[in-house]
């Protein structure tokens, strides 16, 4: 979604010159004052004229964005975020090939959307992997049907100090021809990058 604004909040009272960005899943504020609001714990969320008003923590706050801004934020803001299923592609049709272990629960609910998992054949893959060698493995194990157009997702741990990173996983599967199309947050754990084979 990725908006934001440069503009005046008030925050429980004092007003504040700030940008705010709406970055899913939270809302951040920089500037005179710095706030990170996850949507899960905004209350009583609308839009008053100008403003974007909601309560955080028992504290009110109002973030002057203009008429058309602040009802868009607004709708943003009350719209259920998509499941995880959905941002995989996981739909009641699909097959769905792991490769790896299934072992976080966000990934496993996901799964139980689908028509069935399978460990050899699917409509889109499902690769979890810890290291550079379990990745090179996954490649292999999918290499004929990245080939035919099945496009894969790797699932890898977030944040410093594990063995596959973001570009890691990037640099390591480009080299195979295949291209990374979209990225995933799964969990408070894993993130996720789908590739699928190269248009030539």
């Amino acid at each position: 979604m990725g908006r934001e604004a440069i503009c005046a909040c008030v925050w429980n009272g004092t007003q504040h010159n700030v940008k705010a960005l709406l970055e899913p899943p939270e809302l951040i504020v920089r500037g005179e004052i710095r706030r990170r609001v996850p949507f899960t714990k905004m209350k009583d969320v609308r839009a008053d004229e100008d403003w974007l008003r909601f309560k955080f923590e028992g504290e009110s706050v109002a973030i002057q964005l203009g008429v058309r801004m602040a009802a868009k934020w607004t709708d943003a803001l009350l719209k259920p975020p998509p499941t995880l299923a959905k941002k995989l592609g996981i739909t009641p049709e699909t097959t769905v090939r792991t490769i790896g272990p299934i072992d976080d629960a966000a990934l496993k609910t996901a799964l139980d959307v689908a028509l069935a998992v399978s460990n050899s054949k699917g409509d889109l893959i499902l690769a979890r992997v810890d290291t550079p060698a379990e990745l090179s493995a996954a490649l292999a194990k999918a290499a004929s049907q990245l080939k035919s157009g099945i496009p894969i997702w790797f699932i890898y741990r977030k944040g410093p100090g594990h063995p596959l990173n973001e570009n890691l996983v990037r640099e390591t599967a480009l080299a195979t021809g295949i291209v990374d199309t979209k990225i995933a947050a799964v969990s408070a754990e894993f993130s996720a990058l789908r590739f699928v084979k190269r248009r030539t």
